[in-house]
């Protein structure tokens, strides 16, 4: 398996263990993070997140296969089971990631998923209703990103 391989499935073992501090060794220090519920995170904001998402996700549970690299690019299918929100709505968001290492680093991290997909599960009937749109979206992002300034703040 090639190395960069490893480090995708390490990765992903650590997330299973609940381990973010492992899962964010494998992270080059001027990572760059991007998925559609936080937007595009660089460097500390992309390690907090995670550390963030373990702390938080009590019954998260993840799953992960289909790891491919090679010297400069990888990717992995990954699966999250948890609940969202105040009101604990079970979620099973289905995930492809895509990396770009350096140094023997992951240097790049795009996560896509389908967001309307996400929404109507964990929003209920507005993200049904709305979650294809723009502006759904952008509000999730910017409560997104202001739950990670407050987790942030506090560590």
């Amino acid at each position: 398996m090639h190395p960069n391989a490893q480090r995708i499935e390490k990765f992903y073992t650590a997330f299973q263990a609940r381990d973010a501090d492992a899962m964010c060794a494998g992270y080059h220090p001027d990572v760059t993070f991007t998925d559609p519920a936080f937007g595009i995170l660089r460097g500390a904001q992309a390690a907090c997140m995670w550390r963030m998402l373990v702390e938080r996700g009590r019954d998260l549970q993840i799953t992960f296969g289909k790891v491919q690299a090679d010297d400069t690019r990888g990717s992995a299918h990954w699966e999250a089971r948890y609940s969202f929100g105040k009101s604990r709505r079970p979620v099973h968001n289905i995930i492809e990631a895509g990396f770009v290492f350096r140094d023997g680093l992951i240097f790049q991290h795009t996560d896509r998923f389908n967001f309307w997909r996400w929404s109507r599960m964990a929003l209920g009937i507005s993200g049904a209703l709305l979650g294809w749109t723009p502006w759904l979206q952008s509000a999730v992002r910017k409560n997104a990103r202001a739950g990670l300034e407050t987790f942030m703040a506090g560590k």
